[in-house]
């Protein structure tokens, strides 16, 4: 498999991304070729700090960057020669199976768009973030690629994520959930009515609308909600995970007692932080568009990097795209042969 990497993007930039392909390379060796694509000079700067000339590596130049201030669509159009544009290339033009980037999200998902396009049949791609339960995790989808989305998009959201839940993540008959104001159908806003009416026609195996308490306590592998509400309990899960981390840190630290004890609780301490860190999950994919797309976080450490890119071979490995379209061609074939009994 070949995957190219946006060496650029991110707050840290080439010395993160660099060293997290480095890690990469190093214990993934199913991945054949590795493109990194930017500064030449500021990435082989890194590679020689790392002692790394690994043959699957193969720099590709680019003289611009998409700035974390820049709009998304026009960026891609006027900075042709980015990092991530380049990169996109490379999968349009079949050199690469999958792209990475911790650069600018919208951008990511607009240079993946306009020369990508969609799967047949899907009107608009949603970003998959995979979130920790008690016991195991879920699929939160769409995770911010379209605030503004119709009740169809959530449809395909849920049908997306139950093919990445099924195959990626293992759950033979994923249960998917409706973010909405309470478990009847008749609470939330018109869209999540909608939605909710579509999502109980369909085959999937849903179990209706849940609320903000069910993510963690109750949890269903699947949960379904706009852009908009998905970055929203995304970006909060993550800074809740920081707090508590730092309000133990401080209670544990304020006696000697609790400090012993805080020793001998260490290993169960770190489990759970591992299980919360963003880190061990690497990347989100961009669900919906023609080829593999992983959106890192743009503070992503170099562990980041390497399960992001991890999370770009696991989705070539299951060949996620191709089941996609199969499902919802069937879907499609189920709903056609619906409509005649609808109306």
């Amino acid at each position: 498999m070949k995957i190219a990497l946006d060496a650029m993007g991110g707050d840290f930039g080439p010395p993160n991304l660099v060293a997290g392909a480095v890690m990469a390379l190093r214990e993934y060796q199913h991945i054949k070729q590795l493109y990194l694509v930017g500064d030449p000079r500021q990435i082989e700067i890194q590679l020689k700090k790392h002692q790394c000339n690994d043959s699957r590596i193969e720099i590709i130049h680019s003289t611009q960057v998409v700035d974390m201030s820049d709009r998304a669509w026009s960026a891609v159009r006027r900075k042709k020669d980015s990092s991530v544009s380049r990169a996109v290339d490379l999968v349009k033009h079949g050199q690469a199976d999958a792209i990475v980037s911790a650069g600018h999200t919208g951008a990511a998902v607009a240079a993946t768009m306009i020369k990508l396009r969609t799967l047949p049949g899907i009107h608009r791609p949603g970003i998959a973030a995979v979130l920790p339960t008690q016991f195991n995790v879920f699929v939160l989808v769409d995770a911010g690629a379209s605030p503004d989305a119709r009740p169809e998009h959530l449809l395909q959201y849920a049908i997306m994520g139950s093919v990445y839940s099924r195959h990626v993540l293992g759950y033979k008959n994923p249960t998917v959930g409706l973010i909405s104001l309470g478990e009847e159908d008749v609470k939330g806003t018109e869209l999540t009515k909608e939605v909710f009416k579509l999502l109980k026609r369909s085959s999937l195996n849903f179990r209706g609308n849940i609320e903000g308490r069910h993510l963690f306590e109750d949890p269903v592998e699947v949960v379904v909600c706009d852009g908009f509400v998905g970055n929203v309990i995304l970006k909060t899960s993550e800074s809740i995970a920081v707090a508590i981390f730092k309000w133990l840190k401080h209670e544990l630290a304020r006696s000697k007692t609790r400090q012993a004890g805080a020793y001998l609780a260490r290993d169960a301490f770190r489990a759970i932080k591992k299980k919360t860190n963003y880190e061990e999950y690497g990347g989100m994919p961009l669900l919906g568009v023609n080829g593999i797309c992983i959106i890192a976080h743009g503070a992503s450490s170099a562990l980041a990097v390497k399960n992001a890119l991890r999370v770009a071979a696991e989705s070539i490995e299951q060949q996620v795209n191709p089941h996609i379209v199969e499902e919802i061609r069937r879907y499609n074939e189920a709903t056609a042969q619906l409509e005649p009994a609808l109306h």
